[in-house]
């Protein structure tokens, strides 16, 4: 018996039957492929193939759930779904939604389907060699890997939602060391996309080179108050911070710092905020979301302030709404929770970007931030955050000299409050994406 729609279509006929009010099957099938390399030679090499099922029932306003990666098991996959939604109190916003609606977004790439192994290395093996090749001084590569997929996902419920989509990934990172005899930096660099042609392997060793050699030398700098420069890496990973606070499930629990802000002002007017599932190639990209709601492309935050949150269907029914599409699963094992598709940080409307160069020359004194450390360990319900930074100290508007062991310190929200200037160079790191931000009044200790 193979995992497919004629096997849905069996689960859902059989779940019925065995005393469910409603009922779902999810289904993901995927090839995946993980290899990482170092010193010209392969280190690892990960290849699988998942698939599997799960099953969702409702019965008197009580979810079940259960899953298999066996075909033949799909009638105890039941029972169990059937048997676990006793235990749930009732909950009148408990319902799958019935949405046969899907909006057209590229996100398969035969070529990322059709690779090799052997040309999967061959790739990374291109971006070591270009990270090695491109200055004297980088001695060495902690970690060079690809990774793709290749899969395809349906889901179907018992109120007439029946849909599936093909798609493709394929990311590149690397981590590499620059030594000059009296001091040694580490530099990375990241693609991701859905579509081969969007990575450039060589250029991720090339950009990864670049950030440990214009480290060395870096020295403390002292304790002041100004102006910093958020690279576009760094913004993207405040943003992923902030992105937990847009959440309606984030907020109907009471863990959002920005519970009862509709209509607010809660960043900067320079900027918007959007989370958008319809851009083409995007890796957080799709035509609809983990419970077949239709993908949407949602302005969450327009000229500072916030128009509204990200649900899934039981959200949207507690908030009296209607879902945005930003269910999501950790694959098929897990029931939906709520979570974003592409996210960015973009300028309002009237504001003009700048270039990363002009965001330099508009800082007297200041630090263009390009590394941070324990970004992950800031506050998601309160903001708060103190993080380690290497970068580099702006003086008259030019580069002078790389700083290490800095920390700046404050809480998202004032930080997002106090953007000033968007940079022009929006690159996505996942499923966040940012310009580099110019960014005033930030507390730096050395």
């Amino acid at each position: 018996m193979k995992i497919d729609d004629k096997f849905a279509e069996k689960i859902m006929a059989s779940a019925l039957k065995s005393g469910a009010d409603e009922a779902e099957i999810y289904i993901i099938k995927s090839n995946n492929l993980t290899v990482e390399v170092k010193k010209g030679e392969t280190e690892s090499l990960e290849k699988s193939f998942d698939a599997g099922y799960s099953v969702r029932v409702i019965r008197d306003s009580r979810e079940g759930f259960s899953y298999s990666t066996d075909p033949e098991d799909f009638m105890n996959c039941i029972e169990r779904a059937v048997e676990t939604s006793r235990w749930p109190e009732e909950d009148k916003y408990t319902e799958f939604p019935a949405d046969n609606t899907q909006n057209e977004v590229d996100v398969f790439d035969p070529a990322v389907d059709a690779l090799t192994e052997e040309k999967v290395i061959e790739m990374a093996l291109d971006v070591e060699k270009s990270a090695v090749d491109a200055d004297s001084r980088i001695t060495r590569t902690r970690k060079t890997s690809v990774s793709i997929s290749s899969g395809r996902w349906t889901i179907m419920n018992s109120r007439g939602t029946s849909k599936s989509f093909k798609s493709t990934f394929i990311t590149s990172h690397t981590m590499v060391i620059a030594e000059d005899g009296r001091d040694n930096q580490a530099g990375w660099d990241y693609q991701g996309s859905r579509f081969l042609e969007d990575i450039s392997f060589c250029d991720i060793g090339r950009t990864a080179a670049q950030r440990a050699v214009r480290l060395l030398g870096a020295r403390k700098t002292g304790s002041s108050k100004g102006n910093i420069i958020l690279d576009n890496s760094v913004a993207s990973e405040f943003l992923a911070i902030f992105a937990s606070a847009l959440s309606a499930e984030a907020v109907q629990k009471g863990k959002s710092l920005l519970a009862g802000k509709i209509g607010k002002p809660v960043v900067s007017d320079k900027v918007d905020i959007v989370d958008n599932a319809l851009a083409d190639k995007l890796v957080g990209s799709r035509p609809f979301d983990a419970e077949g709601v239709a993908a949407k492309n949602k302005s969450l935050i327009k000229k500072g302030v916030l128009k509204g949150y990200l649900h899934n269907t039981y959200t949207a029914n507690k908030d009296n709404t209607s879902s945005t599409g930003n269910a999501v699963r950790n694959g098929f094992k897990s029931t939906p929770s709520v979570g974003i598709t592409n996210m960015f940080i973009m300028p309002a409307e009237g504001s003009e970007p700048c270039t990363p160069d002009s965001l330099i020359s508009s800082v007297d004194n200041g630090l263009l931030v390009t590394e941070a450390m324990g970004i992950h360990t800031a506050n998601p319900v309160s903001g708060d955050f103190s993080v380690g930074v290497t970068g580099i100290w702006i003086s008259g508007g030019r580069l002078r000299h790389p700083v290490r062991e800095a920390v700046i310190s404050g809480n998202i929200s004032d930080l997002f409050c106090n953007i000033v200037t968007c940079g022009n160079d929006l690159k996505f790191f996942g499923k966040t994406g940012s310009p580099s931000l110019l960014i005033k009044d930030t507390d730096i200790s050395g």
